[in-house]
């Protein structure tokens, strides 16, 4: 009971306000990913581990860049944030909201994430979640990324070019 008690504690103070509205996003983009394509559990369940980024904003016209916040999960517990940054120049206009989750199939994959060397390359796109994509899908050097768009109009699904950070909850 101490220990649970312990890390009840721990959790809340290593979270300020914007780390816990992020989380609340967290649970509801899952929320919606799954009900949109609820075959995507079985990638949450079986996961070393993954990072939601409930919202983030692109936006371009020749130059694009794209901003969001996560929150990274080791074996389906919150062990950290993550922030996602991309710029791009070429032929592109538009602006976009999307709900995006990166899974990682083993622990090494997740632990690269973590320290930082982990990047997309220039020809990765994200799966578009929708209902029995998941079915197909698979990992690719053991990561897979599924991509819900909430708004706007963009043709653009590639993830190549990402950057990450992560920040481990102290």
């Amino acid at each position: 009971m101490a220990v649970c008690l312990l890390f009840i504690t721990l959790g809340v103070t290593a979270q300020n306000d914007k780390d816990k509205e992020v989380m609340a996003h967290a649970d509801k983009a899952k929320a919606a990913l799954l009900e949109k394509d609820p075959g995507l559990e079985k990638f949450f369940d079986s996961a070393s581990g993954y990072v939601i980024f409930p919202t983030i904003g692109k936006g371009a016209l020749v130059i694009g860049g794209a901003m969001g916040n996560g929150v990274v999960y080791e074996n389906g517990n919150a062990i950290g944030m993550a922030n996602i940054k991309k710029l791009s120049v070429g032929l592109q206009a538009g602006g976009q909201a999307l709900t995006e989750v990166i899974f990682f199939e083993t622990d090494e994959a997740l632990e690269k994430f973590k320290e930082g060397n982990f990047e997309f390359a220039a020809q990765v796109s994200a799966v578009v979640a929708d209902k029995g994509v998941s079915e197909d899908a698979n990992y690719s050097d053991n990561v897979i990324v599924f991509a819900m768009p909430k708004a706007g109009l963009m043709a653009d699904t590639s993830v190549g070019g990402q950057k990450f950070e992560y920040h481990p909850f102290k």
